[in-house]
């Protein structure tokens, strides 16, 4: 009796201790692997602070101490960003891995509990709604047909962000920036690019600032969040931009270029369907709009929702190749 409690007794140690080693090597937090995904997106410590809504300095002690605790460098640091090394770029798959695991440990967790029935409410900007959301309700509505769901598009964001915060809708599909208030899951990054008509010849395979400048801009009506973001980006490098027109619809803006009215600024997606007359340039300096989807932090998701929260970012990463 006493050598088989003695056995016990070593064997819980040794187990205690293989534990103790496993902790002790392998500390890594899941904020820092959020960090190090969002730096490796957005190529810009200040950028993924921005996106993720923290101070540049607590990004930067994210990357320094996964760093220390890998012993590897991730990143080569330089006045044009930050760029993964090769190291960085093997354990950056590695890392959006277990991410995208432990989201699907709550989700299988959730799903357990069942869908039978229910109801999904969808709230959208509408270029997402009319590219992003077909394909995914029709998959969904096949795998559950016992739930229902429903869709409310708008022309931009602020109203899918209300219908969250009054409670008309479970999800939203927006982009970010969002407010502290609201919970996120990255889709898919939308360029933003620039639309000539057939007669622009381009001075080389790129064009630049100036460009912009040549022909009248067609863009959106003045307090549109998504054009806002465009003039920012494009104050940055010294170029002010004045819309000659503002129309409020996407296709109608695609076919003004189309006719040579003038260029646009606008993101892939709303772009879409692009006319074969119509050119398409990257900005000198790239931007991406990262169009996500939502929910209030304290809000309490569903089964169906969730269900429909996973085969929605699952649909969006087999899609996004095609915008980008």
């Amino acid at each position: 009796m006493d050598k088989n409690l003695s056995f016990c007794d070593n064997a819980k140690t040794t187990l205690d201790r293989c534990y103790g080693i496993f902790v002790k090597k392998n500390p890594l937090k899941l904020f820092q692997l959020q960090v190090f995904v969002a730096v490796a997106d957005y190529k810009s410590f200040s950028e993924a602070a921005q996106q993720m809504q923290l101070s540049q300095s607590a990004v930067s002690y994210a990357i320094a101490s996964l760093e220390e605790e890998l012993g590897v460098t991730l990143f080569s640091r330089g006045r044009y960003g930050a760029h993964l090394t090769p190291v960085g770029e093997q354990i950056i798959v590695r890392a959006r891995r277990a991410i995208d695991l432990l989201d699907d440990i709550v989700k299988q967790a959730n799903l357990a509990k069942g869908l039978q029935g229910g109801h999904v409410r969808i709230s959208s900007f509408r270029s997402a709604a009319t590219h992003i959301l077909p394909d995914v309700i029709a998959e969904f509505c096949r795998r559950y047909p016992a739930i229902a769901v429903s869709i409310s598009d708008y022309d931009d964001r602020p109203d899918v962000e209300e219908d969250l915060r009054k409670g008309r809708a479970d999800l939203g599909i927006t982009y970010l920036p969002t407010r502290s208030e609201f919970e996120t899951w990255d889709l898919m990054q939308d360029e933003v690019v620039a639309l000539f008509g057939p007669s622009f010849q381009a001075k080389g395979k790129q064009i630049d600032w100036d460009d912009l400048k040549a022909y009248p801009l067609i863009m959106a009506p003045d307090g549109d969040d998504c054009d806002a973001m465009v003039y920012n980006h494009c104050s940055k490098y010294g170029i002010e931009l004045q819309a000659t027109y503002q129309i409020r619809s996407d296709a109608t803006i695609v076919n003004m270029v189309a006719k040579g009215l003038g260029m646009a600024l606008s993101p892939h997606l709303a772009a879409e369907p692009i006319p074969a007359d119509v050119q398409v340039y990257s900005l000198q300096v790239p931007l991406y709009r990262v169009i996500c989807v939502a929910a209030l932090t304290d809000a309490l998701l569903t089964p169906a929702a969730y269900a429909f929260l996973d085969l929605l970012r699952s649909t969006s990463r087999e899609k996004a190749s095609q915008y980008v």
